[in-house]
């Protein structure tokens, strides 16, 4: 009896058609463990950390303690954010012309970009001894910190197809992936504010308050007093901060490099020719679901990051918080971070569209809320976890939709392979020219409204910009983007047809492969 038990098993597995055991055995490879969909996820906290560090502290840096002369000091932003977008596409055309080595063709940018990324960050952070040349010193390691940081996210971004082949393990990656770099947009902000939280800079009161000459003295004196005040320890806490940040960097780059392995397509094994970049580049851009998906994201990212960039003014100078614009932005991180697995879920039950349309538009009421109540800490901080769930949509969602796509892409052009730097480069770049934008619009308002720089109290009109900025013009941009959304064609039902298309398609280039294999081993 239990020799005969023991003998049904093998034949029980015979049974099955040698097709379906091999695929079996392929879905099962594909599966990624905790372990692996961890290691990948901590990959994306880098970029997070030191992107909310520049995004929130460099300007205040360069201004207040590096003691850059403000034409200067928009100089640099802007320039180093116009190279930032500049070089995505260009990584991603030296991408898709790498060879496949041992190590894969990705990991490669991450590993060699890695130490000469730590160095110039630290030295962006650095007050050079020099009299002249200071604006260069600054530029130059700007530019260069952006170009290395693309050299390691472009890659990243794109190692998404490649960990896996399964649409739901990509998915659930996806999913760690963006919790941790919510979570990493928290550390950056907690890491360099309670460092350099200690720096306590006056405002300065009105000159409607002083005469011409009694003003000029006033702001000498508050000048000298800054300076006495601790001006080398101001510096020494950036450097701190940024080697706390370079540590997380290194640590991050490590976990990633040797938890992930880079997976290769089974189509790519039979060539290794290079693949045409501008022909690629005009293929991508000529696929509809594409262009639809990125133009929607686009008014989407440019409503969020105006509203990122102008809370924590809205908050002091609107609604006179002065005190509590960290905490408030804190909240939004923290809620972003703790409602990303919810949304994975509900993309999961309700489908990727869905998550969009409940998820990017719940900010809306809450935006309009807090400009038509009078100041109130309360309402404000229901604000800010409202914002939180909709960053956390906005994180996630158009990093799960840009595989769809792809692999849509790979149906309608099955003989056009290796152009996934593509999609990822030029998604993350208008991601940054929408980060550009914003910031262009928001100076250039407030300057026009009549912002006092460092002042204690604001104009009327500038109180009023900033209502546009966090709520008006948000949510307009919202709306907009869920227009287009609706115009996106990839749903639940054209999804799960590409998956099965794709696993047809994969089990036939596997069938021949094995085929030529059994053929020249018979001729041997």
């Amino acid at each position: 009896m239990a020799g005969g038990g023991g003998a049904e098993r093998p034949g029980a597995g015979g049974l099955l058609p040698p097709a379906l055991r091999q695929h079996r055995r392929r879905e099962s490879r594909e599966r990624l463990s905790v372990c692996s969909k961890l290691c990948y996820a901590v990959g994306g906290a880098p970029y997070q950390i030191t992107g909310c560090a520049l995004g929130f502290f460099l300007q205040i840096y360069l201004l207040d303690v590096a003691q850059v002369d403000a034409f200067y000091a928009s100089i640099i932003l802007f320039v180093g954010r116009v190279w930032d977008a500049i070089t995505d596409p260009m990584v991603g055309f030296f991408i898709s012309k790498t060879p496949w080595t041992r190590f894969g063709r990705l990991m490669p940018w991450i590993m060699f970009s890695t130490p000469f990324a730590i160095i110039s960050y630290f030295l962006i952070w650095y007050v050079p001894d020099i009299s002249t040349g200071q604006v260069m010193w600054y530029l130059v390691f700007y530019c260069a910190f952006q170009t290395l940081v693309t050299c390691f996210h472009v890659p990243y971004s794109a190692l998404t197809m490649f960990i896996s082949r399964e649409q739901s393990e990509r998915d659930s990656a996806t999913a760690y992936r963006m919790t941790v770099e919510v979570l990493g947009t928290v550390l950056g902000t907690a890491i360099q504010g309670q460092i350099v939280g200690k720096v306590d800079t006056p405002c300065v009161g009105s000159p409607f308050f002083f005469g011409l000459t009694n003003s000029s003295v006033a702001m000498e004196e508050l000048n000298m007093t800054h300076d006495t005040g601790g001006l080398t320890d101001t510096r020494n806490a950036y450097m701190i901060a940024a080697g706390v940040i370079g540590g997380l960097y290194v640590l991050c780059a490590l976990i990633l490099v040797l938890g992930v392995r880079e997976r290769r397509e089974s189509c790519e094994l039979q060539s290794d020719e290079p693949v045409s970049f501008f022909q690629g580049l005009k293929l991508v851009m000529n696929h509809r679901p594409y262009i639809k998906l990125i133009a929607g994201f686009l008014f989407t990212s440019l409503a969020f990051m105006l509203l990122e960039g102008n809370f924590a003014l809205f908050c002091t100078y609107t609604l006179g918080f002065r005190n509590e614009f960290q905490n408030i932005l804190l909240a939004i991180m923290l809620s972003a971070t703790l409602t990303i697995p919810f949304w994975q879920w509900f993309l999961t039950r309700f489908g990727k569209k869905s998550a969009v349309y409940v998820g990017i538009s719940s900010a809306i009421p809450f935006l309009i809320l807090v400009v038509l109540l009078d100041s109130n800490l309360f309402v404000t901080y229901l604000v800010a976890v409202a914002a939180g769930i909709s960053v956390a949509a906005a994180f996630l969602l158009p990093w799960s939709m840009l595989p769809d796509v792809i692999d849509d892409f790979k149906l309608q052009h099955p003989s056009s392979r290796g152009h996934e730097a593509i999609f990822f480069s030029f998604y993350v770049f208008f991601t940054k020219f929408t980060a550009g934008v914003s910031l262009g619009i928001s100076t250039l308002s407030l300057d026009f409204a009549g912002y006092q720089t460092r002042g204690c109290s604001q104009p009327g009109q500038v109180h009023f910009t900033l209502k546009m900025l966090v709520s008006a013009v948000p949510v307009g941009l919202i709306l907009l983007s869920l227009l287009l959304f609706k115009l996106y064609p990839i749903d639940e039902e054209k999804r799960s047809k590409n998956k099965k298309a794709l696993q047809d398609l994969r089990e036939e280039s596997n069938s021949s492969s094995e085929s030529d294999n059994t053929e020249l081993a018979s001729i041997v």
